[in-house]
């Protein structure tokens, strides 16, 4: 079977199992993993999280079956995608562990870091982002952005769905760039998986939430869309790449410089956020992630017509436009509506 007629029935199957899923886990999550009110929350009612086992879980689960049946896959590809499942699995047993006890920082940072240095370890040699880079710089350089996204994902999980405002337009616009040919099939297969998975999770976690991703959820996933950001830069879209997940990387990362550079302790739970100031200044949850939805849609369609337009001046360009279209998001959370 192809790509193009796998592709929507996995996004299906994975919105199907994961709704199916979380509904005989909570009963489990309300009575092990209950997330109470703190410094960083935006809801004021314990509120059982561990959404993410259902989305992780479908994610791998049908992906692994859609690989196998795939026209072209089979288990050669299965076997090459086994080190990005193991460590999508490992850092949703740490996160796991983390929703229920709370880890220490070092020993978290460590387990992600062995995770993420397993999937770039395992990427093809011929794999190549910068040319004129030295591989093992550049291989470093992937470590520290992908380990930096992937808790950027889990910092930016603060309020209800946020991270389907930001996952299912990403998922979507990689899944649709799969089926024109720019990403690999298992790439493909994996955005649509975890699409659909997503958008299985998105009715449980609608504001106000009844289930909340945890961490479970949001490490993993952060490492699944590292990796398929870096097949899309792989394929020569860098700026494409960068342009994607810009709101993500915009608000986390700018949130971080500014609690350095104010002597802030930045593993500290906080609400500096854009998204959290917004909340702050009188926007409501629904508004927040419709804006954010939106940019991102907008987001997607840039990233489609730059990679299409197969120029690098267009990319870079669609990166600038795409900029400005974040920079006045955030500016918007930053001020209290007139």
């Amino acid at each position: 079977m192809t790509i193009s007629f796998i592709g929507p029935i996995l996004l299906i199957g994975a919105a199907l199992l994961t709704g199916v899923l979380i509904v005989l886990l909570q009963p489990l999550l309300r009575r092990y993993a209950l997330a109470r009110p703190n410094a960083r929350s935006s809801h004021r009612e314990p509120t059982p999280q561990g959404g993410g086992m259902a989305v992780v879980g479908a994610t791998l689960a049908l992906t692994a079956l859609a690989v196998v049946v795939s026209s072209g896959l089979g288990w050669t590809a299965l076997t090459a995608l086994a080190p990005l499942f193991a460590a999508t699995l490992l850092l949703a047993v740490v996160g796991a562990v983390d929703d229920i006890i709370t880890l220490e920082v070092i020993p978290r940072l460590l387990l992600q870091g062995i995770a993420v240095i397993l999937v770039v370890v395992a990427l093809p040699n011929e794999l190549r982002i910068v040319s004129w880079l030295p591989p093992v710089l550049e291989r470093a350089l992937l470590v520290l952005g992908a380990l930096w996204f992937v808790n950027l994902t889990n910092f930016m999980d603060g309020i209800d769905w946020i991270t389907v405002a930001e996952v299912v337009p990403v998922s979507a616009t990689l899944g649709i760039l799969g089926l024109l040919g720019v990403l690999p099939a298992s790439a493909t297969l994996i955005a649509f998986a975890l699409l659909g998975a997503t958008i299985g999770f998105a009715p449980f976690n609608r504001p106000v939430a009844r289930l909340f991703l945890g961490d479970v959820g949001s490490l993993p996933i952060g490492l699944l869309l590292a990796w398929l950001l870096i097949q899309l830069a792989a394929a020569g879209h860098l700026a494409a790449a960068l342009l994607l997940p810009l709101y993500y990387l915009a608000d986390a990362t700018i949130t971080l410089l500014r609690r350095l550079i104010n002597g802030e302790r930045i593993m500290q739970a906080h609400r500096s956020h854009f998204y959290q100031r917004a909340t702050d200044n009188g926007l409501t949850v629904p508004q927040i992630v419709a804006r954010v939805f939106a940019t991102n849609i907008l987001l997607g369609g840039l990233t489609i017509g730059s990679v299409l337009a197969g120029s690098r001046l267009v990319e870079i360009a669609a990166l600038a436009i795409g900029s400005v279209l974040v920079a006045v998001l955030l500016v918007g959370f930053s001020r209290k509506p007139a």
